[in-house]
């Protein structure tokens, strides 16, 4: 079968590894030349963005006679690309663009879950002016976080205490997201744990993925500004330390009961990955945000450990036949490579040195950087690679992990290297012991 796999990150480059393991030939649309799919693709189309070469695209997938498209990021999502490849006639592992608003639209899905009783939820109001903005915040005792309703790169949240200081700092927030035509959410600030759960889902039938925790902080300790992920951790239970088999099935049937909300609210089935972001409170899990698609980092997790072929998974998505799917009892532990000062001031001119000797204790999948002319590798302002590693335990995927990054070098990089160390998984679980 032709998969295309549209995206260029280091998702895109372990999904297209998956489907070819698979035995689907691959075919790719990127937007920078990164070598890992262009090695695994059949043929490769390179453009400028997804959404102002869409008849290109179409071209591109009716040439090479695709049979299944997987969408990787979240702005084709977000641009409709699944309806209109539907109605030329080729399946889609992405859902449509009215679905796709459970993460392009915070305030639509705090209204869904309203909705229909799915009680998971903080405090929430809807804002498209400052009026009653103040008061909401007062009313929270300045407890707040403050949300871009819309996309923006997992960047557009803001948390008191954290990256706000004051009330006052808050609506200035507010006013800055009103001055760009935005409107925003407000949301009662939850105290807890967070972590993920994704699940594959065909419009009814959903098959759950292991838990795991992203860590969006730029530096060591959770410090430094808000990223789009730095790497993360699972467990070989398929859980995490600090959380109870209770609180597992808890975020599970909320995504159940989202994805049923979702087709009795749209009548269309949700077709895709479904990306429940949830805190462990002392109150229970609660939902903190929806993504559409697999997160970045946290496919190199799951896809490290899937056992059942993905190409099957996303024929049966489609067709509206997913059943069981099954991953290794193993944990794991990625960490990104990055461009010095990324978060904030990503250095322009840094570059990327990979020795294959990595291999021996890791998978390394690139993210956004551009394989030059001459074999070098430079990176972009984004994320440079990938590099995951599993084991019997959280502290052997971390250590082995430690060892295939020592393999990779090159100017002005970094890595945040206390991710799964037991120091910090420590912190999480003395945290919540003292929540519950």
């Amino acid at each position: 079968m032709n998969f295309l796999v549209m995206g260029s990150g280091a998702r895109e480059h372990i999904i297209g590894e998956k489907l070819s393991q698979a035995g689907a030939t691959v075919f790719s649309i990127i937007t920078n030349s990164n070598p890992g799919l262009i090695s695994l693709s059949e043929k490769v189309l390179s453009v400028n963005s997804f959404v102002s070469e869409e008849n290109k695209i179409i071209d591109f997938t009716k040439e090479n006679r695709i049979d299944c498209v997987v969408i990787g990021p979240e702005d084709p999502l977000a641009h409709g690309f699944s309806d209109l490849f539907w109605k030329k006639g080729f399946p889609v592992v992405g859902p449509l663009r009215s679905l796709a608003q459970i993460e392009t639209s915070k305030g639509f899905t705090r209204d869904l879950l309203t909705k229909y009783n799915i009680d998971s939820s903080p405090l929430y109001k809807r804002f498209n002016s400052m009026s009653g903005a103040k008061e909401f915040i007062e009313s929270l005792s300045g407890n707040y976080v403050v949300k871009f309703d819309g996309l923006m790169g997992g960047k557009g949240v803001k948390v008191s205490g954290e990256h706000l200081d004051s009330i006052e700092k808050g609506l200035d927030y507010c006013r800055e997201i009103i001055s760009r035509k935005g409107t925003f959410v407000i949301e009662e600030k939850l105290v807890g744990e967070e972590f993920s759960l994704m699940s594959f889902c065909d419009g009814k039938n959903l098959a759950h993925m292991p838990a795991i925790q992203d860590h969006k902080r730029a530096y060591d300790g959770d410090v430094g500004p808000n990223t789009g992920g730095m790497g993360c951790y699972s467990g070989s239970n398929h859980s995490l330390p600090f959380l109870n088999d209770s609180e597992i099935s808890e975020a599970r049937e909320i995504n159940e009961r989202v994805a049923k909300a979702l087709f009795d609210h749209t009548g269309e089935p949700y077709r895709g990955i479904l990306y429940g972001g949830f805190m462990v409170t002392a109150n229970g899990v609660k939902l903190i945000e929806y993504n559409a698609r697999f997160g970045d980092p946290e496919a190199m997790n799951l896809l490290a450990l899937l056992r059942t072929d993905l190409a099957s998974i996303c024929n049966d998505i489609v067709e509206g036949n997913l059943t069981s799917v099954n991953f290794s009892k193993e944990a794991s532990v990625c960490k990104y490579i990055v461009p010095k000062g990324y978060g904030s001031n990503p250095a322009k001119d840094a570059t990327l040195v990979v020795d294959e000797s990595y291999s021996k204790y890791s998978d390394l999948y690139y993210a956004a950087v551009n394989l030059e002319k001459d074999g070098t590798i430079t990176t972009t302002s984004s994320r440079a690679a990938a590099i995951v590693s599993t084991g019997n335990s959280i502290n052997e995927a971390e250590e082995r992990c430690e060892r295939g990054l020592s393999f990779i070098s090159g100017k002005n990089l970094f890595t945040r290297h206390d991710i799964g160390k037991a120091e910090l998984i420590q912190k999480r679980i003395n945290h919540m012991e003292s929540l519950r």
